[in-house]
């Protein structure tokens, strides 16, 4: 998406997490709890909201939750990424990125996206009693709520980045 500022403006947004809330679909903010903020190593501790009606008919967690994500990219300017970690606090192959570019103007384009190579540890346990058929069922709705949550957050950044 296109953003009327400096891709050191945007990354100033985006890779400040405690205010995700601000932009988020599902956290609400948190806060640092090690390393310091927004650098490689550090981890976030995110307060979250799901509504009742996300894939209702599967044992998705509803209302409030919280995650830890550890920072694994951060170029100001270019790139922020976090990746979620386990119950053991090992990072997960489930990884959350936005990338910025300039454009000519002296703007910015922003792109969010997600990357789950193998399966996390919550969604293993939200699958394990599905047979094949649900399982193709939940994935196929599981994307289309991230895809979804992913235009509606950036759409979200672009406004908070532009109003200063």
């Amino acid at each position: 998406m296109r953003i009327s500022a400096t891709p050191d403006e945007v990354y100033s947004v985006i890779s400040d997490l405690p205010r995700c809330g601000e932009w988020s679909t599902e956290c609400r903010g948190g806060s640092w709890v090690s390393g310091a903020p927004a650098e490689v190593g550090s981890v976030f501790r995110g307060d979250n909201l799901r509504s009742p009606d996300v894939v209702p008919w599967a044992p998705v967690v509803r209302g409030a939750w919280h995650t830890h994500a550890e920072v694994v990219a951060a170029e100001p300017g270019r790139t922020f990424r976090w990746a979620m970690r386990d119950t053991a606090g090992r990072a997960q192959e489930s990884v959350w990125a936005f990338d910025v570019t300039a454009v000519e103007d002296g703007g910015s384009v922003l792109v969010h996206h997600f990357r789950m190579d193998a399966a996390t540890e919550g969604i293993r346990g939200i699958t394990a009693g599905m047979d094949q058929d649900a399982r193709r069922r939940f994935f196929a709705e599981w994307g289309e709520k991230v895809a979804a949550d992913l235009v509606v957050t950036v759409g979200r950044i672009k406004q908070v980045v532009e109003k200063g």
